[in-house]
């Protein structure tokens, strides 16, 4: 079992990633993966890209903790967490959340746990770049309270 978190800018390749968590001695009968994409906006405005920031040293820190507290809560086999950093475009990769586990609900689980901790702890600020303007985003609520139920 081993861990694979980076923080790159550099677009990840999701099938590669999916081969990575397959044992090879089959001992995790379970991969959940996780794929987020830049998505349009709800409201009217047009939306070019999105622009993301970071500290590496906390960022990388924060990944690991909550890698690591998936890891105490479910038996886990390996794990890759990607998040890209920098300028994407509309429909770009952001984030691949890959889990291996021996049962399906510790895999379903662990990988909605990682997603909604790396949503509320992990130091990343957002830019939504729009079709004539810029604006930093505020963390949501809802990603807040996703949290909670853990």
């Amino acid at each position: 079992m081993s861990d694979h978190i980076s923080i790159q800018t550099e677009d990840f390749d999701i099938a590669r990633l999916h081969g990575e968590l397959r044992a090879e001695d089959a001992s995790c009968g379970a991969i959940v993966t996780f794929t987020g994409i830049v998505r349009e906006l709800a409201d009217s405005d047009r939306l070019r890209g999105i622009f993301l920031e970071h500290y590496p040293v906390m960022t990388e820190k924060a990944l690991t903790r909550i890698v690591d507290q998936a890891r105490e809560r479910w038996a886990l086999g390996d794990v890759i967490l990607i998040h890209r950093v920098g300028e994407l475009l509309a429909n770009d990769n952001i984030v691949f959340v890959g889990v291996a586990s021996r049962h399906r609900a510790s895999a379903f689980e662990a990988a909605q746990f990682i997603m909604d901790y790396l949503k509320r702890d992990a130091p990343f600020w957002k830019k939504e770049l729009l079709a004539d303007d810029e604006r930093w985003v505020e963390q949501k609520a809802s990603d807040l309270d996703a949290a909670k139920r853990w």
